[in-house]
């Protein structure tokens, strides 16, 4: 048995993958090394299912409501600088409407689109290496029914 270290449990986290008219919806975020690009994403907060913590967490970032339609896939990943490990899930979305006048998260700076090769253009201001990979899983035809998600109360 390995002994136990020091290292944070992981952190549960949601991202949704929209696109509209073949870009694709994303967030420019403050962030510790600066402006960086992601998907509409955050944290998994108590009380709330996984795909209601994707749909609350893009309307707060971008002012979009969306409505679930998949789940691409369940990455994890070990960020080099927070020492903290990351457990995403990432959900297909298709959008419904846009709301110009909701004030967004702190801390984003703008929602954009993006077509696909903008966004690998720009892969140096990823906030990590999730954000090409979910898109590269979408854009393969990665989808699972959301009821892959168990959620028990």
């Amino acid at each position: 048995m390995r002994e136990a270290q020091n290292i944070p449990r992981p952190v549960i986290t949601v991202a949704s993958v929209v696109v509209r008219d073949g870009a694709f919806l994303l967030v420019e975020e403050e962030t510790l090394r600066g402006p960086r690009l992601n998907q509409p994403a955050g944290h998994l907060e108590s009380g709330e299912t996984l795909i209601e913590a994707a749909v609350r967490e893009t309307m707060e970032e971008t002012g979009c409501r969306i409505v679930p339609t998949a789940l691409v896939g369940i990455y994890r990943w070990q960020s080099p600088d927070a020492a903290a490990t990351y457990v995403r899930f990432a959900f297909a979305g298709d959008f419904v409407a846009h709301d110009p006048d909701r004030a967004l998260d702190e801390g984003i700076l703008r929602a954009l689109w993006l077509d696909y090769a903008d966004l690998a253009a720009l892969r140096p201001m990823h906030r990590s290496p999730l954000v090409l990979r979910c898109v590269d899983d979408y854009c393969a035809g990665l989808r699972h029914p959301l009821d892959l998600v168990t959620e028990i109360s």
